[in-house]
């Protein structure tokens, strides 16, 4: 350990309980959304409520507004309902710009969700509209001590599966141990009484495992490599990994290490709806079918004088909707490429908001090999390559077959991994993955891929805010421009979640309807004596 001192280990280790999964580093999110009452008062009396997009926002606006007693239409470009809830199965069709649509084949019963995969138990919104609607919700194992972490790099740690109770326990250790060492020699300066360090070396020699004489040793925390049984089986365990060579071979990296349990949005319990995350979407659409257009792309969006007219094309021709207010939920590297007549703050924010590059490939296997020959039951294995994440389902376990998210990747990494055809995606997949499970070569059967950056009425994951477009752009968007309402998961605090666009629907219609019924108060004629 002569590269780092005890004082910049203590530094580094402090992003043990910071860092997540880079997804997760641009989204800042500490919120819960309350599932609170939403009883509001008056009617909207037949107004007319142009909806552009049937992603969630859209339809729960379109939900909560009907039951007010608004006429709403949802107009949507793509051929279905959910937007980026999306759940592909077998059938599911899928467009990128530039490419050949492609129909997935996946045998009948298996599906991986190419777009949100989990539901906070914090996120009290999402499960009451699951309550609500009666999409009936499973258990999402988020964390798994099972799964791996693999660094490719030239350390004697690099280029191997390692275990993540192996890490984390490791890791946890060395990091204790110092502190205790520390804490009893009383080399940091502290108010604290001798009874309160005590205290605390007690609970790091707990936290870390450590021994009487406070020293960091292997226990069955970090797994076996002899499982014990029956008999003269005790177990046998192994010796713990070098500090020097966790560090060294990249494993300790701020953008590839996660601890998932630490970050609020990933704590456990978390949830999934029963047969894909698209139900959620769809049990909306059976509430809202009569006034749903789908295959409909806006081409033009106007605020008008008395409402808004808005421009659209089918598949038979080119039509205009007039209506008193709008709720605009296209994605704004969609909307950007609308004509409008948009003031010019709000053309601005549209334009100067970003969304993130990040793309997922679902892998078919034979048989369920995670499970039947490593013991893996959901949760995430993590790299520091292209893939940056494999996925393992949480649904049908102990079932013949089942599909792996392959990789789950993000900016960079997702920019140029998009930029490959729909079989170099797959060959990309198939050759990262075997380097930690070469059973693919074996087991493997068929893919479907999306970048949904470059995916058609998407373009971008979710918004990502700097500290100036949360400040300058995100304020504009909040407000009505004119008629026109906008909702998303953008224009929350809740960037990337379902739980971001059930709240800001919510939100736009309890603002529309205040603004409408107040529109309608009369007040009496003012006399004067003479």
């Amino acid at each position: 350990m002569k590269s780092i001192s005890r004082r910049d280990f203590l530094n580094k280790s402090g992003l043990l309980a910071s860092a997540t999964y880079p997804a997760m580093l641009a989204l800042g999110l500490l919120k819960s959304a309350p599932a609170h009452a939403f009883n509001l008062e008056g009617k909207g009396k037949g107004k007319k409520i142009i909806i552009l997009g049937a992603g969630l926002a859209g339809m729960a606006s379109a939900y909560e507004l009907t039951k007010l007693g608004y006429d709403c239409t949802i107009l949507e470009a793509r051929e279905r309902t959910g937007g980026r809830c999306w759940s592909i199965k077998n059938g599911s069709r899928h467009n990128e710009v530039n490419k050949q649509t492609v129909t997935a084949n996946f045998d009948e019963g298996l599906y991986f969700n190419a777009g949100p995969s989990r539901i906070p138990h914090n996120h009290e919104l999402t499960l009451h509209y699951c309550k609500e609607l009666g999409v009936p919700i499973q258990v999402y194992n988020n964390v798994n001590e099972s799964t791996y972490y693999f660094a490719e790099g030239k350390g004697s740690l690099s280029n191997k599966k390692i275990r993540a109770r192996e890490i984390h326990n490791d890791v946890r250790g060395y990091m204790t141990e110092m502190l205790a060492k520390t804490m009893d020699n009383g080399e940091l300066d502290s108010p604290l009484t001798k009874e309160d360090s005590q205290k605390i070396v007690e609970y790091l020699m707990a936290e870390g495992g450590l021994d009487a004489d406070k020293l960091y040793k292997a226990s069955a925390r970090r797994g076996y490599i002899e499982a014990p049984g029956a008999g003269d089986k005790p177990g046998k365990l192994s010796d713990p990994l070098k500090l020097a060579e966790i560090i060294q071979s990249g494993l300790l990296d701020p953008d590839f290490y996660n601890v998932a349990e630490y970050t609020y949005e990933l704590q456990m319990t978390m949830f999934q709806a029963v047969g894909g995350m698209d139900k959620i979407a769809q049990a909306f659409e059976k509430k809202l079918t009569p006034m749903l257009k789908l295959n409909a792309e806006v081409s033009n969006i106007q605020n008008t004088a008395d409402g808004v007219k808005i421009t659209y094309k089918d598949k038979v021709g080119t039509h205009e909707l007039s209506g008193d207010f709008c709720i605009c939920t296209i994605p704004l590297p969609v909307l950007s490429n609308i004509k409008n007549n948009f003031s010019s703050n709000v053309s601005r924010a549209v334009d100067y908001i970003n969304y993130n590059e990040t793309g997922k490939i679902g892998l078919q296997f034979n048989r369920r090999f995670w499970e039947e020959d490593e013991h893996i039951y959901g949760g995430i294995t993590h790299t520091n390559n292209e893939l940056t994440q494999i996925f393992y389902p949480s649904y049908d376990y102990l079932s013949k077959k089942g599909i792996l998210i392959g990789y789950y990747n993000f900016n960079e990494k997702a920019k140029q991994v998009g930029e490959l055809s729909y079989a170099e995606r797959e060959q990309l997949a198939l050759y990262k993955g075997k380097l930690i499970h070469p059973q693919y070569d074996k087991t493997f059967e068929k893919s479907l891929s999306v970048s949904w950056h470059k995916t058609k009425y998407s373009m971008g994951g979710w918004a990502v805010y700097t500290s100036e477009t949360r400040k300058n752009a995100y304020p504009a968007l909040l407000k009505p421009d004119g008629n026109i309402y906008f909702a998303g998961e953008h224009l929350t605090y809740l960037n990337a979640w379902m739980a971001g666009a059930f709240e800001s629907a919510r939100s736009v219609v309890a603002d529309l309807h205040s603004r409408n019924t107040e529109s309608r108060q009369t007040y009496p004629t003012q006399t004067t004596k003479g």
